[in-house]
C-alpha cells in the first residue's frame, strides 16, 4: 500500500491543490528520505523558486513536474501528503515541508519513514532508477492481452508473483492482484506459464476493470491511506477476497482462504479459483 489506484487518487487531488504554487523554502527533517541528490542542502536549494506545473504518476510513484526539475516521490507504506496553512501546527511524523509563497505549504508525513524522494533534471527521470526499468502502465495502449500473454508465458513462477513484478506491469500490488485473479477465476498459485491464452484475455480485462473501479472510488483505505485532501477511499467496500479470510465468497458462499505466495499474504476462493 498504496497501489496504483491510491497513488492516482493522490495525484488527482494534489493537482487540484498545488499546481501553480511556487516553492519558497523546503524543510527536511529526515535526511535519509532524500535519495537524489545525496546532499540534502542541494535538494532544498534546487527546489527554491520552482513552480509546480503539473502532477504525474508512473506506477506507484508520484511525479511533481516543476519548471526545471521533476520530483519523484514514493509513499511506501504510510506516506501521505497534505496542504496546510503555514500557521497551522505541524503534526508528528512530518518529515518534509514545501513552503509556498501564498501562505500555504505541502507537508509529507510518514510514520515509518520509508518514503523516498528523487530530484531529476526534467526529462531524465524516466532514464534512471527508480523509474528506468518499470514495466507498462495498465491504462496505456501498450498494455494488451497479447503483451501480457508474452510475459506470462515466459514466467515459471506463480501467477501472483508474476503480476506483482513491477518490471512487467506497474502499479499492481497485493490488493488488486488478489482481486483481479478472483474476477478472472485464476488460482494465485498456478504457474504463470500454464495460464491459457483465453484465460489471460479474461485476466487482462479483469485487471483493467478492477483498477478502473478502484480509481473511480478513490482507492482502498486499508490501514492509514487517505488522499491529498485527507479523504478515505471507498473501494474496500467492494473487495471480493482481499482481507476477507473466513468470510463467505460473494459468488459461492465458500469461506475465503488466506495463504502466502511469494512472501505475500494472498486471498482467494478455493471453489471459484480452482
Amino acid at each position: 500500500m498504496p497501489e496504483l489506484p491510491e497513488v492516482e487518487t493522490v495525484r488527482r487531488t494534489l493537482a487540484e491543490l498545488v499546481i501553480g504554487k511556487t516553492i519558497e523554502q523546503v524543510d527536511v527533517g529526515w535526511a535519509k528520505m532524500i535519495k537524489r541528490p545525496d546532499d540534502v542542502d542541494q535538494f532544498k536549494w534546487l527546489l527554491k523558486g520552482q513552480t509546480i506545473r503539473s502532477m504525474g504518476r508512473r506506477g506507484k510513484f508520484l511525479l511533481f513536474h516543476l519548471d526545471d526539475y521533476t520530483l519523484v516521490s514514493h509513499l511506501r507504506m504510510e506516506g501521505r501528503y497534505g496542504l496546510y496553512q503555514q500557521n497551522e501546527s505541524v503534526a508528528k511524523h512530518t518529515h518534509v515541508r514545501f513552503v509556498f509563497g501564498d501562505g500555504t505549504e505541502l507537508r509529507y508525513q510518514d510514520v515509518r519513514k520509508f518514503g523516498t524522494m528523487h530530484l531529476f533534471q526534467s526529462g531524465r527521470e524516466q532514464m534512471e532508477p527508480p523509474l528506468a526499468k518499470l514495466g507498462v502502465e495498465p491504462f496505456s495502449d501498450q498494455f494488451s492481452a497479447k503483451l501480457l500473454t508474452e510475459h506470462l508465458s515466459k514466467a515459471s513462477r506463480k501467477i501472483k508473483s508474476a503480476l506483482l513484478d513491477q518490471g512487467i506491469i506497474v502499479g499492481l500490488g497485493n490488493i488488486y492482484v488478489d482481486e483481479a485473479l478472483f474476477r478472472a477465476r485464476i488460482h494465485p498459485e498456478r504457474l504463470a506459464k500454464d495460464v491459457t491464452v483465453a484465460e489471460v484475455k479474461i485476466l487482462h480485462q479483469a485487471i483493467l476493470n478492477t483498477l478502473t473501479e478502484a480509481v473511480n472510488l478513490g482507492g482502498s483505505s486499508i490501514k492509514s491511506y487517505v488522499n491529498g485532501q485527507g479523504e478515505m477511499g471507498m473501494f474496500q467496500q467492494r473487495l471480493d477476497v482481499y482481507g476477507r479470510k473466513g468470510e463467505a465468497c460473494r459468488q459461492c458462499g465458500t469461506p475465503i482462504t488466506k495463504t502466502v505466495v511469494g512472501g505475500r499474504g494472498t486471498h482467494f476462493c478455493s471453489v471459484c479459483q480452482k
